[in-house]
């Protein structure tokens, strides 16, 4: 029964985590990036997705004991010309800015234009 209730408490932080996420994404002005939510690539489904850069934005739960699953998937979309970054539920629930500014400089580098400065972080509490 432990086992069962770690799992359901690991889903409900990455469904947190994966809300946190995309609110702050949405309530941002990151150079005219849109993403989408829960997008089906293939056999796969992108966490966040963002079809302009092909940028896959990953949440894990730390519920895999080994990382084979996660490195099958991060070929397969690179393999497709996605770009994967994977954050841990409690980075993005903990440190939300950090991984915005990570996201960031991701699409800075990725637009190879001079974008405009990233956005000031929100005050706790909103998204």
């Amino acid at each position: 029964m432990e086992r069962l209730e770690f799992a359901r408490q690991l889903r409900v932080e990455q469904t947190d985590a994966e809300r946190t996420l995309w609110h702050r994404l949405r309530n941002r002005q990151l150079a005219g990036t849109k993403f989408r939510r829960q997008q089906p690539l293939g056999l796969y489904f992108a966490d966040v997705y963002c079809h302009e850069l092909k940028l896959v934005i990953e949440i894990d739960g730390g519920q895999h004991l080994d990382s084979a699953h996660d490195n099958t998937r991060d070929a397969w979309l690179n393999k497709q010309g996605y770009r994967v970054l994977r954050f841990w539920n409690h980075d993005v629930l903990g440190q939300t800015d950090v991984v915005l500014e990570a996201i960031w400089r991701v699409i800075s580098e990725s637009k190879h234009a001079d974008a405009p400065s990233p956005p000031a972080p929100l005050p706790r509490g909103e998204g």
